[in-house]
């Protein structure tokens, strides 16, 4: 089997009081899971490794290690590096957004959900937007995620199916996995 590049989303990871995890050592759990050149970004489950295996099943050996060595449940999205530069290559909405820490996207735990929020593509909101991808369900929030309605309803939609990563964030996954 061809060795290939992943990335590993964790969802709800160092948000405020739950769910805390050193990245040190969620480096250290997904090396001793037997993948290579591990390394992590930022303080909220990003971590970008070398590997065999199918996605759902590295997300899968990840979500049981988390919770038996660690003690924390969290869901965690796995895509090649082929697909999460689909993700980046998808995103119709980069001519819009003139600030890469209010465009979001909302990676999705399989291509098929993305009918869950195609009807909220199609909606207005205001100075927000909604578009989607193969793999995510992009919204601009120019006041922010906080206050964005638009955000707001593509979670609610797609529930513990997603996770979602500002654009800043996304640009630098998306350069380690091509370093």
């Amino acid at each position: 089997m061809t060795t290939r590049s992943y990335v590993a989303l964790l969802r709800g990871i160092n948000v405020g009081r739950a769910k805390r995890i050193a990245m040190a050592d969620l480096r250290q759990l997904v090396a001793e899971l037997g993948f290579d050149d591990v390394r992590s970004l930022l303080n909220s489950g990003n971590v970008v490794f070398r590997g065999t295996g199918r996605p759902q099943t590295i997300a899968a050996s990840i979500e049981e290690a988390l919770v038996l060595k660690l003690g924390v449940p969290s869901r965690v999205l796995v895509l090649e590096a082929a697909e999460f530069g689909e993700v980046v290559a998808d995103n119709p909405l980069l001519e819009v957004a003139d600030e890469a820490s209010r465009l979001f996207a909302f990676v999705l735990a399989r291509p098929a959900d993305r009918v869950v929020v195609e009807p909220l593509a199609a909606m207005q909101w205001g100075p927000e937007q909604v578009a989607v991808g193969r793999r995510a369900a992009y919204v601009w929030c120019p006041v922010g995620l906080l206050q964005s309605p638009a955000a707001t309803a593509v979670g609610k939609a797609l529930g513990d199916a997603t996770t979602s990563r500002n654009w800043a964030t996304i640009g630098k996954l998306h350069a380690m996995l091509q370093a």
